[in-house]
């Protein structure tokens, strides 16, 4: 295992941030707080779980268990975050912790065993635990961002009837190692 695991893991966190503050750009203020139901989240809810899973697992990432003992979980999923600023500080707090974690990391550490709720996982294993678990939540913040925008939406990957483009645009280009995201995250700093 080397470095370009953790530099893929990095691309991959980065994108999934994006693709979320990408949901938050098309979204109404309302629309960030509303519920289908009793029993579905709202997009801030969401992010309000983000942000306490991150803090949670990221801070002394490899000192102390990924579960802390100040960690009140239940309460993530309360309705009560109010302003889209209250909710972009969450969600700005949760994901610095992760890439601070992540970035302090070197080749050194993958051999390491990490604790979450006393179950130990590798490194890899601990990372690739919240690489299923933040994108999961991610897609659920831009399924109801879709739904809330109804006819406004603009797609966030390859939108519909233009596969054929894009492909013919990649196989253009020569055979060439990059990471997917790039192109992704590279228009996203321009």
């Amino acid at each position: 295992m080397t470095n370009d695991y953790l530099q893929s893991s990095l691309k991959q966190f980065e994108y999934y941030k994006m693709l979320g503050e990408k949901t938050f750009a098309q979204v109404s203020d309302e629309a960030l707080f509303w519920q289908y139901n009793e029993e579905s989240n709202s997009i801030a809810t969401i992010v309000k779980h983000l942000w306490g899973n991150m803090l949670s697992r990221w801070t002394d990432f490899l000192t102390s268990d990924g579960e802390k003992e100040w960690r009140k979980r239940e309460e993530e999923f309360e309705n009560d975050t109010t302003t889209r600023k209250e909710m972009m500080d969450k969600w700005n707090e949760g994901w610095a912790c992760l890439f601070n974690a992540l970035n302090s990391l070197t080749d050194n550490d993958l051999d390491k065993i990490i604790y979450i709720r006393n179950m130990g996982h590798s490194i890899t294993e601990a990372i690739n635990r919240q690489l299923a678990h933040y994108p999961y939540h991610v897609g659920q913040i831009v399924f109801i961002g879709k739904m809330a925008s109804e006819n406004t939406w603009n797609s966030l990957s390859i939108p519909r009837g233009k596969s054929k483009e894009y492909n013919a645009e990649k196989f253009a280009k020569p055979k060439h190692k990059e990471h997917f995201t790039n192109e992704f995250l590279k228009n996203e700093k321009e």
